[in-house]
């Protein structure tokens, strides 16, 4: 009962609380959304829907991740949280670029704006977290 404990205290109050709620509820937005529009018209864009499918699979994992507080899930939700912000980056770009394969607001395109910026912020926010509860940081590692 070492290290562990203290991360998980982190998590379970204050903005790792905050992160974790967010992360959670953009894996189920995510995944409901991306779900629907594959399921009700999946040739009108499928390019795009399917990056939401891979958005809420990293809002899964990255949830998962941080909640373990182990330091091989702290490396695969910096993993996921790296991946996240280069996709929304990347995808908020070509939906403005290539915009007729992007008919419809998906997590990603144009930044996350159909979420108000989140997907955005979200992985910014998570990598800081991340930044500040490394193992070895402070004198607490997870996984201990």
């Amino acid at each position: 009962m070492s290290g562990a404990p203290e991360v998980r205290t982190g998590l379970s109050s204050g903005p790792g609380r905050v992160l974790v709620f967010g992360y959670g509820l953009f894996a189920v937005a995510a995944t409901g959304r991306s779900l629907v529009q594959l399921g009700a018209d999946p040739g009108r864009a499928p390019f795009a829907y399917s990056l939401s499918v891979v958005a809420a699979v990293l809002y899964l994992v990255a949830t998962t991740c941080l909640l373990a507080g182990s330091r091989r899930a702290w490396t695969i939700a910096l993993a996921a949280c790296s991946v996240e912000l280069v996709g929304v980056l990347s995808i908020g770009t070509l939906s403005y670029v290539e915009t007729q394969w992007f008919p419809d607001r998906t997590v990603w395109s144009h930044f996350g704006q159909g979420y108000g910026y989140l997907p955005l912020v979200l992985p910014v926010l998570g990598l800081a977290w991340l930044r500040a509860t490394r193992p070895g940081a402070h004198g607490g590692s997870p996984g201990h």
